[in-house]
């Protein structure tokens, strides 16, 4: 063999994706202003119609938001959205309808970090080699902790779950970084700042080997939802040995085998609307990242979408 190949690089931990954040909200209008017009996403057509909740589609994975009081994640989710300067155009058009509520958003050289009417963020980047073949996609959600929590959680993790964990430096501080499907992880980052009371807000995850990390959290007395054949709920991370909460986070585990595991999501091209349309290309276009994914199609299709704009815009008349 004259090529050598990284093997562990395809490994994968028992965590197989993460498919969803869990989220109260107080308003579904302001919502679909934020998470729709803003950052592009796509309601699901198909399930949660009504006017009490939502499932938000952001590539293979979701935000589930049904109505509530406001529920804020102790930490930030990390967004991998297409198109830079249309998510900026598209986030400044709401200041106006968005104004009285905790809604921002602020460009960094990396990211775009945007913030919801209820104070939730949302870390919004550029596709990228670090993001695998992610161009729409959730490719982590990050926790704040404790100092001193992230060995312990990382540990758990490999412990309980069998999942791929380690403890680095990410910026100036510790944390745990838990794989938890292809190009997605969770990151537990330490911090001095007190955490705000834990209000109940859940991730969802798929895991392949089921039953025994269920086993291990009935060993430690915490698993606190036996939801069905296919489904367990836990809140706790805990410490080794002495059993010491170290954070707390709803995780509702699912199994491969659960009906919902692998379904197509919906995605549309946020770049669509009417005054541009080009008929073809409603549905999302991965074509920012086409280089890395080695797939000249991508390329291709992108290319005659931005072409097919530009001659309807040639078409308009002027005003």
């Amino acid at each position: 063999m004259d090529r050598q190949y990284d093997r562990g690089a395809e490994d994968l931990g028992n965590i197989v994706a993460l498919e969803h954040v869990n989220l109260q909200i107080e308003d579904q209008g302001l919502a679909t202003l934020f998470y729709m017009s803003g950052l592009g996403l796509t309601r699901d057509p198909y399930m949660m119609t009504s006017i009490d909740n939502m499932w938000v589609n952001v590539g293979r994975s979701q935000f589930h938001l049904p109505t509530g009081k406001a529920q804020r994640l102790r930490g930030r989710v990390g967004l991998v959205v297409p198109d830079r300067e249309a998510l900026l155009r598209r986030l400044d058009k709401l200041r106006p309808a968005l104004e009285g509520t905790r809604f921002d958003f602020v460009e960094h050289a990396d990211r775009v970090e945007a913030t919801c009417p209820w104070g939730n963020r949302f870390l919004c980047h550029d596709p990228a080699p670090a993001f695998g073949r992610i161009t729409l996609g959730m490719p982590y959600v990050e926790f704040d902790v404790p100092v001193g929590a992230a060995e312990g959680i990382a540990y758990f993790y490999r412990d309980v779950f069998g999942a791929a964990a380690r403890v680095d430096m990410v910026g100036d501080v510790w944390a745990a970084r838990v794989g938890a499907g292809i190009g997605q992880e969770l990151v537990f980052r330490e911090t001095e700042v007190k955490l705000a009371p834990y209000d109940g807000h859940h991730i969802q995850v798929y895991v392949a080997n089921f039953s025994g990390p269920h086993r291990r959290l009935l060993e430690r007395g915490l698993v606190t939802e036996e939801s069905n054949q296919h489904q367990y709920r836990f809140d706790t991370i805990a410490e080794a040995g002495n059993g010491r909460p170290l954070v707390q986070i709803e995780h509702e585990v699912r199994s491969m085998r659960h009906p919902l595991y692998a379904r197509p999501l919906v995605n549309r091209n946020a770049q669509q609307t009417n005054r541009n349309y080009a008929p073809g290309y409603d549905a999302w276009i991965p074509g920012a990242a086409a280089e890395e994914m080695d797939d000249p199609r991508i390329a291709m299709r992108q290319r005659r979408f931005e072409g097919a704009t530009r001659q309807v815009a040639a078409r308009r008349p002027a005003r």
